[in-house]
């Protein structure tokens, strides 16, 4: 028996707790709604009221808690899925993509699941859902190449030789920037060794890159390889951010320190926009403005960033920029990157490679072989479109251009808390019960802080909690050592896509706890 001593006030028709003593908090939540006495007066608030944004004061936790209130439900109840996404304002952009059937899967055991149903794929931090109209528009530019050849590089609705230009005010609007600050081009890497061969130009004085120090591979090579280009000491050039000890992300206040302390002689500072392992979101407006008050240029690798938060590069002052588009732009594997300059630096700043298509379009035909450069980032640029890269991510943009960043952002702050409160809701840390699993989200749980992704870290091996979420239809991302990456994305994730990844973790959980028992079982003998 559970002796209980509550609180009760009657809040229109319901008793509501207020305060409990002496019994667990989670046999609370799963019996009864339980709200702190300044939640009441707004318990009735409507979801298409709501102003959700980062420096909302609300909580995604107090919406949700307000909301199964109305309904008089739990929040853990899927009855508040359902309600959230018919009030989601944005679930018909979910019909503008590709959702892979759970059969479809090659992990999926059949055994286990509906093969009919449609998977829950949170893994579009690492590889967006495919546009339903990619495959109109490579089919319309195959055909226009099977009839016309050549000719198509100056006809139809896309000219080749003009395509990325026919989308890059979609792009530029996604990353807050100006038409002509903004290229699209190359592939992300690629893009950032050209921005830093013009950007990093070490002095005596001026000599280091500042970057975290779990930053992606390919923006750490880069960095590694840059220096050894100028003949610099690795080891003394390259100032790798770590978190406090015991801690998994990086404090603002710990990186405006480094800056202020090193600025003197940082040359460029570069960070993510999102960490691609915890899912931060850094804050790009201070760190730019403190890099560039040291004297240093301070560009952003975006891949995580663009298409996921609101980003305002222009008005934020950021010297450059690069990203990817086939994570949340949807665009395809390996599909066509963007990068930026900021147009302050569209006369100082040239390309130390240069190809034919930074010459200026006006004379780019004539082909006297004397250079007109084109100011800025697009100066930067090599060779014409690839085509077929450009379809796939016109008809990404195309989907954004439907909504705004702003909207996407307002739905994705609910979306991932309800996830973040699901999780806490089951899987927190029960030190009574030193048996139960339990789930830690490493991400930081301030919405100014984050994206759409959490990354979680289990108490059970994480390899098999993968498997299993894997063989029931569940497309993920597990990152070592211990990372399981998880992304609802706004554009086509759904309330109830959330509350199908808990249901199913708990039959994950489940499954690998009893493969872990047995297999400490036959290790005894």
């Amino acid at each position: 028996m559970c002796l209980v001593t509550v609180q009760v006030r009657v809040w229109r028709g319901r008793h509501v707790i207020l305060a409990v003593s002496s019994c667990s908090a989670e046999y609370l939540h799963r019996n009864f709604i339980v709200l702190s006495q300044e939640q009441l007066p707004t318990a009735g608030v409507k979801l298409n009221d709501l102003k959700m944004d980062p420096s909302s004061p609300v909580s995604p936790a107090t919406i949700l808690e307000q909301t199964a209130l109305r309904l008089g439900c739990s929040p853990a109840d899927k009855k508040l899925a359902f309600h959230l996404d018919e009030e989601d304002e944005l679930k018909h952009l979910r019909e503008c993509f590709c959702v892979p059937k759970v059969k479809d899967l090659p992990p999926t055991d059949l055994s286990l699941v509906d093969g009919e149903e449609s998977c829950v794929y949170f893994a579009g931090n690492s590889l967006g859902l495919q546009p339903r109209k990619v495959k109109t528009y490579l089919d319309e530019e195959l055909d226009k190449w099977a009839r016309t050849g050549v000719h198509g590089h100056f006809n139809g609705q896309r000219p080749w030789a003009l395509a990325d230009e026919c989308i890059l005010d979609l792009m530029a609007e996604l990353v807050g920037a100006q038409r002509h600050e903004v290229a699209l081009m190359n592939g992300l890497t690629v893009n950032l060794h050209l921005q830093m061969l013009s950007f990093f130009k070490p002095t005596p004085r001026r000599y280091k890159i500042l970057l975290e120090a779990r930053a992606f591979p390919s923006d750490h090579y880069a960095v590694e390889s840059q220096l050894r280009l100028h003949g610099l000491d690795v080891e003394k050039c390259m100032l790798m951010m770590q978190p406090r000890e015991g801690e998994e992300t990086l404090r603002i206040e710990d990186i405006l320190a480094v800056i202020e302390k090193e600025g003197d002689s940082i040359a460029v500072i570069l960070f993510s926009g999102v960490q691609y392992y915890t899912g931060q979101l850094f804050d790009i407006p201070r760190i730019t403005k403190a890099g560039q008050e040291k004297g240093c240029f301070v560009g952003f690798d975006l891949a995580h960033a663009v298409g996921n938060v609101e980003i305002h590069l222009h008005d934020w002052g950021v010297d450059f920029a690069c990203w990817c588009s086939y994570k949340y732009l949807n665009s395809g594997a390996g599909g066509l990157a963007g990068a930026y300059i900021h147009e302050k630096h569209s006369q100082s700043i040239k390309p130390a490679l240069i190809g034919w298509w930074g010459h200026e379009f006006k004379t780019r035909f004539l082909m006297e072989n004397k250079l007109q450069l084109s100011k800025g980032i697009n100066g930067f640029r090599l060779s014409n479109p690839p085509i077929l890269l450009v379809c796939a991510l016109q008809a990404s943009l195309e989907v954004f251009g439907q909504t705004t960043m702003k909207a996407l952002r307002r739905k994705s702050i609910l979306l991932t808390g309800y996830l973040e409160y699901l999780i806490k809701h089951y899987y927190n840390e029960d030190k009574t019960n030193p048996g139960k699993p339990f789930v830690k989200i490493i991400t930081p749980s301030r919405i100014e802080e984050r994206g759409c992704q959490l990354t979680l870290s289990f108490s059970l091996p994480i390899k098999s909690v993968f498997k299993e979420l894997e063989k029931r239809g569940v497309a993920c991302d597990m990152r070592e050592p211990n990372a399981l990456r998880v992304a609802p994305v706004p554009l086509y994730n759904s309330f109830r896509d959330v509350h199908r990844f808990i249901e199913i973790l708990g039959s994950a959980i489940t499954s690998s706890k009893q493969t872990a028992n047995n297999t400490a079982l036959s290790g005894s003998y």
